[in-house]
């Protein structure tokens, strides 16, 4: 189990590293989920062969959190986002308390620009990062203290005040976290 455990650790390392490029991207870039998701026929049918490989092991063994998480990483990359969800999902169910799944299923929601499962996924993100975790996620924990404040501005805008405060303790040089502050405070 403890050899899981660093591997596992391990992967989310490389995966915030990855998955900070693609990140950026999906908050920038416009996605179509009408081709992802409009027939079901072609969801199924990959042309990935790196998809199609990690299909078959998780197939071959269900509970391989380390390859769950490879095709979850890899549904991303293809911007196959209800297919990253669902394996997001997954993880979360086999590794309950294991922050990155709902930071990353949070991650894939907001670029299929479902914003309510988003904000759903960022508080359980925050809520499951361990005390001794903090440091190594300061940048995730802002962005999603970021998120909830952004959308919760218009509805709660004391909680949006508390997250962006939290936010920028987390990552002081997020300018558009300073500038919302800014803005939540004039």
């Amino acid at each position: 189990m403890k050899m899981s455990k660093v591997n596992i650790k391990n992967l989310f390392l490389g995966l915030i590293l990855v998955g900070s490029a693609s990140f950026l991207n999906a908050q920038t870039t416009q996605t179509d989920s009408t081709n992802n998701t409009a027939n079901p026929a072609t969801a199924t049918q990959s042309s990935n062969p790196t998809i199609d490989g990690l299909k078959k092991q998780v197939e071959a063994n269900p509970k391989d959190a380390e390859a769950l998480a490879k095709l979850a990483t890899a549904y991303q990359e293809a911007s196959d986002w209800t297919n990253a969800i669902d394996t997001w999902k997954k993880i979360s169910v086999l590794l309950p308390d294991w922050a990155p799944s709902y930071y990353s299923q949070a991650y894939a929601y907001q670029a299929a620009k479902d914003d309510a499962n988003a904000k759903i996924a960022y508080e359980k993100y925050i809520a499951t990062v361990k005390p001794e975790e903090v440091e190594q996620n300061k940048k995730n924990l802002a962005y999603a203290y970021f998120y909830l404040a952004f959308t919760e501005q218009q509805t709660d805008r004391n909680k949006a005040k508390e997250h962006i405060a939290k936010s920028i303790q987390y990552d002081p040089t997020n300018e558009d976290a300073i500038k919302l502050s800014k803005a939540l405070n004039s």
